[in-house]
């Protein structure tokens, strides 16, 4: 359904980097990069989240939903930047106007499907015969669904990542939230070795970290906190 990119400004050997970090306030030797990666591998397992905003984690998101990628606008954390296709600049009146997401409760049913796509269809005829009459596209635009895919550019650090690993890797998040994360965890896992460490042991719902359900609606993975 969608794409994730890593760009090359991110982080290549972020346990590395972490332990270089912690080591230079410690006036550790760090020049020897097995004893960052282990000094770094402590820090983690120490819970010593905070060299974590050192991670730098730089992507596109591309090919999923308005909808999900304004959810993604909720998890704030160091200092995140992102910057999203423009409704006010892109000319939707052009080509084949937008594209959009079909959910699989939708797209299984034959008769459904159609309705939705026959809906889309006019949607985008009638954004392009606004546009192709003089209202501005910022205007026009307004018609645009939840379901239109889009494009960001996203900047945010491994903590940010990790403490949103916690709520949207959890049953009860939505499901095509779910499948952006995954498709940013196996990207990350092919970027390196220390990557795949990371995605591996730390990204994961809050039940898995402290062992009992913590929502007040439990999907039962986890037994509730009693």
């Amino acid at each position: 359904m969608g794409t994730i990119t890593i760009l090359p400004e991110t982080t290549k050997n972020p346990i590395t980097l972490m332990g270089m970090r912690a080591g230079t306030c410690w006036n550790a030797n760090i020049t020897d990069n097995e004893k960052n990666y282990k000094r770094g591998l402590d820090c983690i397992k120490s819970g010593h989240g905070r060299v974590m905003e050192f991670v730098n984690v730089e992507m596109i998101i591309d090919g999923y939903s308005a909808k999900i990628l304004r959810e993604y606008y909720t998890h704030i954390g160091g200092s995140p930047s992102r910057l999203q296709a423009s409704t006010r600049y892109i000319d939707y009146s052009k080509g084949n106007g937008f594209d959009y997401v079909t959910p699989q409760s939708i797209s299984k049913d034959e008769d459904v499907a159609a309705t939705w796509h026959s809906v889309m269809r006019y949607v985008n005829t009638n954004i392009q015969h606004l546009i192709n009459n003089g209202v501005p596209i910022e205007d026009a635009t307004m018609l645009l669904p939840l379901a239109y895919s889009s494009k960001m550019v996203d900047k945010r650090n491994l903590r940010s990542l990790v403490d949103m690993s916690r709520v949207r890797t959890c049953s009860r998040a939505y499901h095509e939230y779910r499948k952006m994360f995954n498709d940013i965890c196996n990207a990350l896992r092919e970027y390196s070795d220390e990557w795949k460490w990371i995605v591996d042991n730390l990204f994961h719902a809050k039940c898995e970290e402290v062992g009992y359900c913590t929502e007040s609606k439990s999907c039962g993975r986890r037994p509730k906190r009693q």
